[in-house]
């Protein structure tokens, strides 16, 4: 594996925004109004000014101190007289940064024209959205490959949970996203995770019971057969058991089919067996013995989109899941995991 550091930065060019040299701000609006605004509301005033932003928008730059009114800080529900100056300070949305190039250290398993295969670490977010939109593995990819921003959502293919760590692929090119897309629509990816959960599950098994968010509680997902469930099927083999202060768990190979949010969590949650460290599905008092789900994305393998050619990676163990399967009493290099399709 060699691990590298991000070093040029490019401006990028994204399908859906432009961001060129792009800054946290962009270049004042002065205002100086007339007769017209007299008796009107700060907000509603500017919203009819500068239509070109939203009067959401607006708002939260006059409640952030970003508009100031004849030089002193505005506030939304003011009156305006008619005759004073304001200055808007207009703000980049944090969603506009989404596609920014930040360095970051990258675990680049392979590499070659067309892909590359990294090894995420756990606790990096995969993919900018609400709550994360900088700091994500998107971002490290643009400032490693700046090309990358000619391809849709930096070549991005398939995600992993924040805290799940382990290998992903990306494409490096329209033509090797669109392959690998087909790919793992045809179920043809080969996607195999470790997992050590509470209990002793069966030797194997297939859990294949769609999922969809859950009805109750939204950053949940769950087995669900209302008509927004999706097909969900997880193949697993018991690896190996142990104990942690004298609570049984076992160490399982999940092999997905599909790729749903969770999947994994969901449906060994399902089955009885949650995650050891599992904070969104697991039992709470259980938590503390692991500071995130102990989920490793640990083999990958498909067919090269260029050479046509079946290749395949295998990741070492993440220094805290080892920790954790040694607590356990578990000897993971005397595990000897068969090389087959579930």
């Amino acid at each position: 594996m060699n691990k590298t550091i991000a070093t040029n930065i490019d401006d990028i060019i994204d399908q859906d925004d432009v961001i060129n040299d792009i800054s946290d701000t962009l270049e004042p609006i002065s205002l100086q109004l007339d007769e017209d605004a007299c008796g009107i509301r700060l907000d509603k005033v500017l919203s009819t000014l500068i239509p070109q932003y939203s009067r959401s928008r607006i708002q939260q730059w006059i409640e952030a101190g970003h508009v100031m009114v004849d030089g002193a800080p505005g506030r939304t529900k003011m009156t305006m007289v008619g005759d004073e100056l304001v200055v808007v300070t207009p703000q980049i949305a944090p969603e506009e940064l989404a596609y920014k190039p930040e360095p970051m250290v990258l675990d680049i398993v392979y590499e070659d024209n067309a892909i590359i295969v990294v090894n995420k670490p756990a606790g990096l977010v995969v993919h900018p959205a609400a709550g994360n939109w900088s700091g994500t593995l998107l971002n490290g990819l643009l400032h490693y490959c700046p090309a990358l921003s000619n391809v849709p959502r930096a070549g991005i293919v398939h995600r992993l949970d924040k805290d799940t760590n382990g290998l992903m692929v990306v494409a490096k090119s329209l033509i090797a996203q669109t392959d690998l897309v087909r790919q793992l629509q045809a179920r043809t990816v080969k996607r195999q995770y470790l997992a050590l959960v509470w209990g002793t599950p069966d030797l194997s098994g297939r859990i294949d019971a769609p999922i969809a968010r859950h009805t109750k509680d939204r950053l949940k997902m769950a087995v669900s057969h209302n008509m927004t469930a999706k097909p969900a099927v997880t193949h697993y083999q018991r690896l190996a058991e142990g104990d942690i202060d004298g609570k049984a768990v076992s160490l399982v190979l999940c092999q997905l089919e599909t790729g749903r949010t969770h999947q994994i969590r969901v449906h060994m949650q399902s089955i009885g067996h949650a995650l050891v460290g599992d904070a969104l599905y697991g039992k709470a008092y259980l938590n503390h013995y692991f500071t995130r789900q102990a989920l490793q994305a640990y083999r990958l393998g498909l067919v090269h989109p260029e050479t046509e050619k079946k290749s395949e990676w295998v990741v070492p163990l993440a220094e805290d899941f080892a920790m954790l399967l040694k607590l356990a009493g578990i000897d993971f290099s005397a595990i000897r995991i068969k090389d087959k399709q579930a």
